[in-house]
């Protein structure tokens, strides 16, 4: 009894404080396009995007680095994923690597990697405005660090560490940023769950290199002038969601847990209020044949998104996904293939591809 109250004390006094450390951090729609490192708000991995990332609290895993860092405590052992996005019709490719490992009992340790690519683009000057003197390559890389912890059965945290690299040859900025979260499982069978989850605060970004200096004469004497960079902030947000698992059929142990079935669905919300944003409600549901094979569709709304005038995203709402995941032991170790479609206007939609290895 005393470990459960200490439990939930402990669970209120972690959201009392997230909601209070959100709200320096509050913003609202009039400052969109204010902040920087825009890279930090996308999901790279395939199913949470199948969702509209609206299962904050039952991704489980490396997903949860994009919504609620808590949910990398129920990895069972050893996560393996890749994640590769066509994203803006193809006029950007991003990569994404992640490794889990659980350390010891209800300690779980995760490292991710996401490089972002657009490509070669030429070279314009004053002189040169068609290009024909070389190209660039922009490149967005997040690295991301994570531990998160089982308190209990029904308490579960996390903290990540994300290291952000912007550049192009010779212009480039690097920082430093954390993620916090929270999650709360309760239910006959861990069916209901809540979280909170303070994502992408840190100091502010500022560019910097010989990119940022203008050579110029005068008198007939050459000047080289450094222009200065405006530092901005990163994109902060706090995310609030619930979930709850049906078990539909006739009654069997298929999944591990007695009293579950084959046939599981999952309806889920998370609202996401953002610093340089219109807030976001994402809804969404999951239905499991046996946690084998399973498919998603999910909603992300905010003002004005389904308007050509009013909409700030390139978003439209819709996303949808599926999963074939094969079993390859009795430990429970598997093999999954994920593939996700999330509607936007233009570019004709953002592909999704996944690997996934739990051993």
């Amino acid at each position: 009894m005393m470990r459960y109250r200490h439990n939930k004390t402990f669970f209120l006094l972690s959201i009392f404080g997230l909601l209070i450390t959100s709200s320096i951090y509050a913003g609202n729609k009039d400052r969109i396009g204010q902040n920087g490192a825009n890279e930090l708000s996308l999901n790279p991995w395939t199913r949470s995007a199948g969702f509209a990332g609206a299962n904050s609290t039952s991704v489980i895993g490396l997903e949860s680095l994009a919504s609620n860092i808590s949910g990398l405590a129920f990895t069972p052992k050893t996560e393996i994923q890749y994640a590769f996005t066509r994203f803006m019709g193809g006029a950007s490719n991003i990569n994404s690597f992640g490794l889990a490992q659980r350390v010891g009992e209800g300690n779980v340790i995760g490292f991710s990697i996401m490089n972002m690519a657009f490509g070669e683009i030429d070279v314009t000057t004053e002189d040169n405005p068609e290009g024909g003197i070389g190209v660039f390559s922009p490149q967005f890389l997040n690295l991301n660090l994570a531990y998160a912890k089982a308190f209990s059965n029904s308490i579960y945290a996390g903290i990540a560490v994300k290291v952000i690299s912007e550049a192009i040859t010779d212009v480039k900025t690097q920082g430093v940023a954390f993620d916090i979260g929270i999650r709360y499982v309760t239910g006959k069978d861990d069916n209901l769950k809540f979280g909170i989850a303070l994502r992408n605060i840190g100091p502010k970004l500022k560019f910097e290199g010989n990119g940022l200096s203008v050579k110029t004469e005068f008198e007939d004497k050459e000047f080289t002038f450094n222009q200065r960079s405006e530092a901005f902030e990163m994109p902060a947000e706090l995310n609030l969601g619930a979930s709850y698992d049906v078990y539909v059929g006739t009654q069997n142990d298929t999944t591990g847990k007695s009293g579950k079935t084959d046939h599981r669905i999952t309806p889920a919300g998370t609202f996401v209020s953002k610093s340089f944003g219109k807030d976001e409600l994402r809804v969404g549901a999951e239905y499991a044949w046996r946690e084998m094979v399973m498919a998603r569709v999910g909603l992300l709304y905010e003002q004005g998104i389904f308007s050509t005038d009013e909409r700030t995203t390139i978003y439209t709402g819709p996303s949808a996904g599926l999963t074939f995941a094969l079993p390859i032991n009795e430990n429970g170790s598997s093999i999954s293939i994920d593939y996700s479609y999330v509607f936007t206007n233009p570019y004709g939609g953002n592909h999704l591809f996944g690997f996934r290895l739990n051993l």
